[in-house]
């Protein structure tokens, strides 16, 4: 069934106006007619299935059918510190991030970003297009909380909060273990393609985060957030 993300109170039995992009998505692209039905879900942990009951051109009402609480969040809270990387890259890590269960991403800026962004417009259009990519990756993948995006900021200024925290570099040794007590939250530091600087390595020790080489092959900045949270998960979370 087709998901849909409607960041409204899912009342059952509710009548609603759908946002204008979910409007625009289910009846104009998907075409949906009235009578046909999608699960909705608000970003918060809810989920519904609801029936279309009107539309036009420009809106779409909707009614609430039944409430749904489906387990998929995972118990452990993950926050990614990923060093931002040009085309279509960060949009893969962003999405992948989702699909195994991030909760917090806060999109960064170090000595080798690739990535510019001048001025407030063009971050702001950014900005939109990756929270767009955090959506579609929730509908596709059945979540019902939206991951909280953050940033972009200078790795300087990131100032994380966790149980765990774990810098990934190829020169580095270390890593999380089933045998280390269990955290509730984790925080996870990515550079770029080039890689953290030593010193930015070394500044990321000084503030709490571990050290953790992710085996012997070295990964993209595109893969290794895929590949790390999908350990954590598996040491510490959905497992």
């Amino acid at each position: 069934m087709i998901r849909l993300y409607i960041p409204l109170a899912l009342a059952q039995g509710a009548e609603l106006e759908l946002p204008e992009a979910a409007a625009h998505h289910w009846t104009r692209v998907l075409r949906a007619a009235i009578g046909d039905r999608a699960l909705a879900f608000d970003g918060q942990g809810s989920e519904a299935e609801i029936e279309l009951i009107a539309a036009t051109k420009r809106s779409a009402h909707i009614r609430v059918i039944a409430r749904q609480s489906p387990t998929v969040e995972s118990p452990l809270h993950t926050h990614l510190g990923l060093v931002m990387s040009k085309g279509d890259r960060l949009d893969y890590a962003l999405q992948k991030a989702v699909e195994v269960g991030v909760s917090e991403i806060t999109l960064l800026s170090s000595e080798r970003c690739e990535l510019k962004l001048r001025g407030p417009e063009v971050v702001a259009k950014k900005l939109a297009h990756w929270q767009g990519v955090l959506i579609s990756a929730c509908e596709q993948c059945g979540r019902t909380v939206l991951p909280k995006l953050h940033g972009p900021v200078a790795l300087r200024d990131w100032q994380a909060q966790a149980e765990q925290k774990w810098v990934l570099a190829p020169s580095v040794t270390g890593g999380p273990t089933a045998t280390m007590t269990k955290p509730a939250s984790v925080a996870l530091l990515i550079g770029p393609e080039g890689g953290l600087s030593a010193n930015e390595i070394a500044a990321a020790q000084d503030n709490g985060f571990a050290p953790w080489q992710l085996g012997p092959r070295v990964l993209r900045t595109e893969t290794a957030p895929v590949a790390a949270l999908a350990v954590l998960q598996w040491l510490y979370g959905d497992a």
